[in-house]
C-alpha cells in the first residue's frame, strides 16, 4: 500500500515542474505546471497575477542552452521548447511595442510599457541624442522620487543615479536642472506618461537589436519596430522599410533576405548575414510576427509562412494571435475599475539599477558581476562617425528612407539620403541583453569608466543572457577585472550540419521528382485504357508498344486485382 501510494506520488512528480518568470519589476513568479502545459497557459498565470488585460503587447522570453534567446509560443507545449531541463526560468518582456503608448487603455499597461522602456534606455538599446536622453532621465527621476527637495536631494544627487550605461558630468548636471525647475508638480503617472510620449518620438523606440553583418561585412544591427524594419550602422539608421511596403522575409541558413516594393514601383532587395542558422531562422519568425502585428487588419488574414522555395522543405511558421487593431478594439471595451499599481522604483533592480542610494544592494554574488562591457562587433565603434550603408539591388539609397511616423520628417541638410543620424554615438547596446549571441572571435574588450573613474558595472540580466558558458573572469581586490579567460568547450560544427541539410534537400528532391513522374505515368495509363476517343490517345492505343503492354502486363494486373477484391468481398459477406 505504502510502496504504490510512493510510487503514484513520484509519477505525479515527474508529470509537473517549477517554472519561474521574472517580470519588468525584477520581482519573481514561480509556479507548478503540468509537463503537458502549453505556453498560453502560464502567461495567462501571469497576466492573471499582474490584473492585466492588455496582454497582447507581452511575450515570456526564454535563452537556450546554446544562448540563443527564443519567444516562448504559446500554442505549443513548454517542455518541448526549452530544450533544457526543469525547473524554467523566463522573463516577462514586451514584445510587441505599442505604436501609441498614450492611447492604451489603462495605466497598469503604461507602466509595464514604461518598465521594458526604462530598462531599454539603461541596457542601450534605445539610444538617442543627449538633449533627448536628459529628459528622458528626468521622467524617470521625477516619475520614481517625486518633486526636487532640497533637503533629500544634495547638490550632485542625481549621480547616484544611473540611467545608461555610462554617461557623463554635464548629462548629470542637465538631468538635475531639468528635474528641479521643468517637471516640478508632475504625478508618477504623468511623468511616466510624458516618458512613452517622448520615447514613441525616437527613432530607436521599439528596438530589439539583432546583429548581423551586411553583404560588405559591416556591422550592422537590425530591428523591428511598429512602424517598421529598420537598419542600424554607427550612429545612423541606414534603412527604414515601412510595413507595407516589405513583402517577404526570407532565410537560407545564415542568409536573411528582406523583399520590398517602394514608391514608384521600386523592388529591393537587402541582403544580411546572421551569426548563426538559428538566430537567423529568430530573426526571420521576429519579423514574420511583426510584420503580421502591425500591417494586418484582423488574425483571420494570418497565413503560415514558408521560408524556403518549392520542392525544398524549409521552416514554416504562423503568427498565432491578435493583430494591433483588433488589439486596439478590445481595449475599447474594457471596463472596470483601474487596479491598483504597486511601483517599484525604490526597489533595487538586478539588471536596470535606475535607482540607487548609497551601497547599492543586490542578491547576486559580486563575483557575477560585470565589470566590463563587450562590443558586439569587432570595429563597431570605428563607425561612430563613418557613413557606412548597406548595397541594396535595383534600387538607389535616396529612396530607401521613409518617414516612420508622423512626428517625423526627413531633415532638409539630409538632401533626401537614407541615412539619418540617431545619436551622437554608435549603436551600441550591451552584448548581454541582445538576442543573438555574437561569435567569439568578434568580441572586443572594453572597460567602460565613470567620469570618476570607477569601473562602471555592467549586470547581466539573468535566464535572458549572460557570461557565455566556459568564461571566466578573474577580479582584484578592488573589483576590477584582471583577466578575462574561457575555457574549452566543444561546438557544433556549423559546417557539417550545413552538408547534412543539402544533402537532405537534394534526397527530397529526388523523391519529390520520381513521385510525380509515377504520377504522370499512371494517368497517362488511366487515359489510354479509358474509352475518351481523343485523336492523340487513339494514335497512342495503335502503336505495337502499347499493344504489348495492354496484353502482357496490365490485362493480367487487372484480372490480378479484380480476383482479390472479388475474394475481399466474398471474405467479408461470409463473416
Amino acid at each position: 500500500m505504502l510502496s504504490r501510494f510512493m510510487s503514484g506520488s513520484i509519477r505525479n512528480l515527474e508529470r509537473e515542474y517549477n517554472c519561474t518568470v521574472r517580470l519588468l519589476d525584477d520581482s519573481e513568479y514561480t509556479c507548478t505546471i503540468q509537463r503537458d502545459a502549453k505556453g498560453q497557459y502560464l502567461f495567462d498565470l501571469i497576466c492573471h497575477h499582474l490584473n492585466l488585460l492588455e496582454k497582447d503587447y507581452f511575450g515570456i522570453r526564454y535563452v537556450d542552452p546554446d544562448k540563443q534567446r527564443h519567444w516562448l509560443g504559446f500554442t505549443k507545449c513548454i517542455a518541448k521548447q526549452m530544450k533544457s531541463q526543469p525547473p524554467f526560468t523566463m522573463c516577462l518582456r514586451v514584445k510587441f511595442y505599442p505604436p501609441d503608448p498614450a492611447a492604451l487603455k489603462e495605466e497598469i499597461t503604461r507602466y509595464l510599457v514604461f518598465l521594458q522602456i526604462k530598462r531599454d534606455l539603461y541596457h542601450g538599446r534605445l539610444l538617442c541624442k543627449t538633449s533627448d536622453a536628459a529628459m528622458l532621465a528626468a521622467y524617470i527621476l521625477q516619475a520614481e522620487v517625486g518633486d526636487y527637495d532640497p533637503g533629500k536631494h544634495p547638490e550632485g544627487y542625481s549621480s547616484k543615479f544611473q540611467f545608461f550605461p555610462k554617461h557623463s558630468e554635464k548629462l548629470e548636471r542637465r538631468i538635475s536642472d531639468i528635474h528641479k525647475t521643468e517637471l516640478i508638480g508632475q504625478t508618477p503617472e504623468e511623468s511616466e506618461l510624458n516618458f512613452l510620449q517622448k520615447a514613441q518620438e525616437l527613432e530607436t523606440y521599439g528596438v530589439d537589436p539583432h546583429p548581423c553583418k551586411d553583404v560588405s561585412g559591416n556591422p550592422a544591427f537590425l530591428a523591428f519596430t511598429p512602424f517598421g524594419f529598420t537598419v542600424l550602422q554607427g550612429n545612423r539608421r541606414v534603412h527604414f522599410l515601412k510595413w507595407d511596403e516589405v513583402t517577404k522575409l526570407k532565410f537560407e541558413a545564415k542568409t536573411f533576405h528582406i523583399y520590398a516594393n517602394q514608391k514608384e514601383d521600386k523592388k529591393i532587395i537587402l541582403t544580411y548575414f546572421a551569426p548563426t542558422p538559428e538566430a537567423c531562422k529568430h530573426l526571420w519568425k521576429c519579423g514574420v510576427e511583426n510584420q503580421a502585428f502591425y500591417k494586418l487588419d484582423k488574425s483571420s488574414q494570418v497565413r503560415t509562412v514558408s521560408s524556403s522555395n518549392l520542392f525544398f522543405k524549409g521552416s514554416r511558421f504562423r503568427y498565432s494571435g491578435r493583430v494591433a487593431k483588433e488589439v486596439m478594439e478590445q481595449s475599447a471595451k474594457i471596463k472596470r475599475e483601474p487596479p491598483e499599481i504597486h511601483r517599484a522604483g525604490l526597489v533595487p533592480s538586478r539588471s536596470c539599477p535606475s535607482i540607487t542610494h548609497g551601497p547599492r544592494l543586490t542578491s547576486v554574488p559580486r563575483q557575477r558581476r560585470r565589470a566590463v562591457h563587450i562590443s558586439i562587433m569587432e570595429g563597431l565603434e570605428s563607425l561612430r562617425d563613418s557613413a557606412h550603408s548597406t548595397p541594396v539591388r535595383s534600387v538607389s539609397h535616396g529612396d530607401s528612407f521613409m518617414p516612420r511616423h508622423r512626428h517625423h520628417t526627413t531633415d532638409a541638410g539630409e538632401g533626401g539620403s537614407s541615412q539619418r543620424v540617431i545619436s551622437d554615438e554608435a549603436y551600441c547596446p550591451s552584448d548581454s541583453v541582445l538576442p543573438t549571441p555574437t561569435a567569439e572571435h568578434s568580441l572586443e574588450l572594453a572597460v567602460a569608466r565613470h567620469p570618476n573613474g570607477a569601473p562602471c558595472s555592467i549586470e547581466e540580466e539573468e535566464s535572458e543572457a549572460g557570461t557565455p558558458e566556459g568564461q571566466v573572469a578573474e577580479f582584484g581586490p578592488d573589483g576590477r577585472v584582471l583577466r578575462l579567460g574561457r575555457t574549452r568547450k566543444s561546438l557544433p560544427n556549423n559546417e557539417v550540419q550545413e552538408l547534412h541539410k543539402f544533402i537532405l534537400s537534394v534526397l527530397r528532391m529526388f523523391l519529390v521528382t520520381m513521385g510525380l513522374l509515377f504520377a504522370l505515368l499512371s494517368l497517362l495509363i488511366m487515359l489510354t485504357e479509358s474509352d475518351l476517343d481523343i485523336a492523340f490517345l487513339r494514335d497512342i492505343r495503335k502503336t505495337p508498344e502499347f499493344q504489348q503492354f495492354h496484353f502482357e502486363y496490365f490485362c493480367p494486373l487487372r484480372r490480378w486485382v479484380a480476383c482479390k477484391f472479388r475474394w475481399m468481398g466474398g471474405f467479408l459477406i461470409d463473416k
